[in-house]
């Protein structure tokens, strides 16, 4: 394919009329057209009166929204209608006598679709950006782009499970109990049986966890979650979670799973940012294998320089708050054991983790679905789990199932214990029932879309790889309230262009154009 067939490729394939004319359509043209008062002829429309000049300028045309209708006169006045989508043009293929093929443009694009703003050349408020996204996408290249992104990453680490021989499948967002998280759920009802009691999915993972009971050994899930919490800058209520389990695989295969598909992610984000997504910043994580790994314990205690209590204690929730009070930090709102360490975590372990980095064994108090053992180091009861964690930030967390229904019960009612306005945690009956088929030794991995998106796209905000922003965005959205983009007047029948304008014939010489038979796809 010549350089002119490129830069000439249309959005869909050439159609082609008994008489030889192809007709493309090119669904990111934009144009301008402009009247203006005592103009007697079209100038400045974006091609020269002479046959195009080369290649690139053909290119431009065509990529970089320039102005292809002319100015004319109109009742005295001056307007300005911005045009977009859906152009048509008219080529003509022709063949001289000594075999010489050129590419002729005859007609004037036809219109199909018309914009009744002011197209702007900028767009920075974030408020009209995101009350407007798509304003936005057309204005801003890079929002687009790392929209576009997020998809490439989700399709990459669908065909990596898939090779590696998981199925996927989608599991139910609507159920009587949101399990498989720590976290306040949406509720809701149906109509069918409006005396239910109803709540979305916080998180996938018991019902993916009953196929693996039914000898589905390797499953995966891409599917949106909700958990009714805060916003901040990489919160959301709503968000896309990739869940998968593989029975008789242990924490350091997932580890080494993990560590495999995250290189190949880093690998291929790197190569479309360098050719495809250009305004997006490179890819500069450290993906050197192995990751560090940090002993959630000894590591939290070295920091302290204190030693932790018996964290299966009664006296254990007052003893880790005395710690807060001896080292001036500021305690939670909920004094429950697992705040209170998480709270220890994201002050002294999560912010040396700028490169990829596991943490590893948290206590068990903080993974009630994991199976847990006694430490060899510091003797406290800790799960057989590990977090990935890249810029201060959780992006894979990963444990060995609890496969044993007695245990389970026991750990659901501990999390009863320990319940607060955040953590509303039940004992799932019908999922320990499930757990007495016999679940096989299984390992879990789970990733938050959204903010590997966020990591590999060099964005520090949620808004930025969700199409239409946070919850918060989205809502607004349906009150309504006036565009701050111009509304422009326009002309009783803005399809109709006066048929006496002189176009002039845009002509370029393509002598390696194979013939009339060509087609350009």
């Amino acid at each position: 394919m010549s350089s002119l067939q490129r830069c000439l490729r249309p959005a869909l394939p050439l159609s082609r009329s008994r008489h030889g004319t192809a007709t493309a359509s090119y669904l990111r043209l934009y144009s301008i057209a402009r009247y203006v008062e005592g103009e007697k002829r079209p100038k400045n429309y974006g091609v020269q009166d002479n046959e195009v000049s080369s290649q690139a300028r053909l290119r431009e045309l065509i990529q970089n929204r320039t102005k292809l209708y002319p100015r004319y006169k109109q009742d005295a006045t001056t307007k300005i209608m911005s045009i977009r989508r859906f152009t048509s043009f008219f080529m003509k293929l022709q063949v001289d006598e000594i075999g010489k093929s050129e590419l002729a443009l005859y007609e004037p694009p036809t219109l199909q679709s018309l914009c009744l703003h002011d197209f702007p050349t900028e767009l920075q408020d974030q408020e009209t950006r995101i009350q407007n996204r798509h304003v936005d996408f057309l204005v801003n290249p890079k929002a687009a782009e790392i929209i576009r992104l997020k998809s490439e990453i989700t399709q990459e680490i669908r065909q990596f499970l898939t090779k590696s021989g998981h199925v996927e499948v989608q599991t139910p967002i609507m159920a009587s109990l949101a399990g498989g998280a720590v976290a306040r759920a949406f509720e809701t009802s149906a109509v069918e049986f409006p005396d239910r009691h109803i709540e979305l999915r916080t998180a996938p993972e018991l019902w993916l966890k009953r196929l693996v009971l039914g000898g589905m050994e390797k499953i995966f899930e891409i599917g949106p979650c909700f958990r009714n919490e805060g916003l901040d800058k990489t919160h959301n209520p709503e968000f896309t979670t990739c869940e998968f389990y593989a029975a008789y695989k242990n924490l350091d295969d997932l580890i080494a799973t993990t560590e495999h598909l995250l290189s190949d992610l880093f690998k291929a984000t790197s190569s479309l940012i360098e050719t495809r997504f250009t305004d997006l910043p490179p890819c500069e994580i450290k993906s050197d294998t192995p990751y560090q790994r940090l002993d959630f314990i000894p590591e939290l205690e070295s920091a302290l320089g204190l030693k932790l209590p018996d964290l299966r204690s009664k006296t254990a929730e007052a003893e880790v708050a005395d710690i807060f009070r001896q080292r001036n930090i500021r305690l939670p709102t909920s004094l429950r054991l697992p705040r209170l360490l998480d709270r220890l975590a994201s002050e002294y372990l999560e912010p040396r983790c700028q490169n990829p980095t596991w943490i590893m064994h948290p206590p068990e108090c903080l993974s009630p679905l994991s199976k847990s053992f006694v430490s060899r180091e510091t003797s406290q009861w800790v799960a057989a789990r590990a977090e990935l964690f890249i810029g201060g930030k959780e992006v894979v967390n990963t444990y060995e199932e609890e496969n044993s229904p007695f245990e389970q019960r026991r750990k659901f009612q501990e999390q009863v214990r320990y319940r607060d306005d955040e953590n509303r945690t039940s004992i799932d009956e019908s999922y320990i029932e499930a757990l007495e088929w016999g679940l096989p030794p299984t390992g879990g991995w789970g990733c938050g879309i959204d903010r590997l998106a966020m990591l590999l796209s060099g964005t520090d905000r949620i808004n930025d790889v969700l199409p239409f922003g946070n919850l918060r965005n989205v809502v607004s959205l349906g009150k309504g309230g006036g565009s701050k983009i111009n509304r422009l007047e326009v002309p009783p029948d803005p399809l109709q262009y006066p048929t006496s304008v002189s176009w002039p014939k845009i002509r370029k010489h393509a002598s390696n154009f194979p013939g009339e038979e060509q087609e350009f796809y």
